[in-house]
C-alpha cells in the first residue's frame, strides 16, 4: 500500500512538471510569436529618443537620438542633436574639455547600443531566456526573470500582460566590459496602429557616474 502511494505521488510529481514545463513553453511561443510581428511592423518607421545625460555636479547634456532599423533588420541608433549646460572654457583647457565631453558621449552611445541587445532580443534569444527563466502570473501580468541571459552574471526581468502577451516593462543589470550597467524600459501600445513600443527609459553607468532619462517620440512612417 505503502509503495503504491509512493508511487501515485512520483507519478502526479512528473505529470505537474511536464504541464509546467509544457505552459512555459507555450508561453514563450506565444510571447515571440507577438514580439517578432510587432518588431516587423516597427521597421517600416523610424522614430527619435529625447535623453538627459545626468552627470557630476548638476552637469547636463541632452540628446536626441534617431532609431531606425536597416536592411539587415538590426535596430541602428544616431545620434543626431545634443546640447549642454556646461560653460565651455577658453584655450587648451577648453580642448581638454571638450575631448573630455565626446569620450563620455561616446561612452553613453556605446552603453546604449549595447543594451538594444536586451529591448530588441531575437527570437532565438527570447525562447532560451523563457526556457531558463522563472515564471509567475498575478492580476493579469506575467513576471518572467531570468540570469545569464547573454552574459554571464547578467539578469533580466520582464512584465508581460496575461491577455496581449505585448510587454510592459523590461528592467535589467549587466556588464559591458567590466563596468557595470542597470537600464529599465517601460512600454505603451499605440491605439491606432496597435504596436508596442518603448516610451521611456532609464540607464544608469555607475562607473561614469551618469544617468540617461529618455522619451521615445516623433515615430513616423518611413519614406525610403
Amino acid at each position: 500500500m505503502k509503495n503504491n502511494i509512493k508511487l501515485f505521488l512520483v507519478i502526479s510529481i512528473c505529470i505537474y512538471t511536464g504541464f509546467i514545463q509544457t505552459d512555459k513553453e507555450q508561453l514563450a511561443l506565444e510571447v515571440s510569436k507577438v514580439d517578432a510581428e510587432n518588431i516587423e511592423k516597427l521597421k517600416k518607421y523610424i522614430w527619435k529618443m529625447h535623453s538627459v545625460v545626468s552627470g557630476e555636479g548638476g552637469n547636463k547634456t541632452t540628446l536626441v537620438s534617431e532609431f531606425k532599423f536597416d536592411q539587415k533588420g538590426e535596430l541602428s541608433i544616431t545620434v543626431v542633436d545634443g546640447k549642454t549646460n556646461i560653460d565651455r572654457k577658453a584655450g587648451i583647457r577648453g580642448k581638454v574639455q571638450q575631448n573630455a565631453m565626446q569620450s563620455k558621449l561616446e561612452y553613453v552611445s556605446n552603453a546604449m547600443k549595447y543594451s538594444l541587445a536586451y529591448t530588441y532580443m531575437t527570437k532565438g534569444q527570447l525562447l532560451d531566456f523563457f526556457e531558463k527563466a522563472d515564471v509567475y502570473e498575478s492580476n493579469g501580468i506575467i513576471k518572467v526573470f531570468g540570469k545569464n541571459v547573454i552574459v554571464n552574471g547578467d539578469e533580466l526581468t520582464i512584465f508581460i500582460d496575461a491577455k496581449t502577451k505585448f510587454f510592459i516593462r523590461k528592467s535589467f543589470s549587466t556588464k559591458m566590459g567590466s563596468d557595470p550597467i542597470k537600464w529599465e524600459v517601460l512600454y505603451e501600445i499605440f491605439q491606432s496602429s496597435g504596436i508596442n513600443h518603448i516610451s521611456k527609459s532609464k540607464l544608469e553607468l555607475p562607473t561614469e557616474r551618469i544617468t540617461i532619462e529618455g522619451e521615445n517620440k516623433d515615430y513616423t512612417v518611413r519614406v525610403d
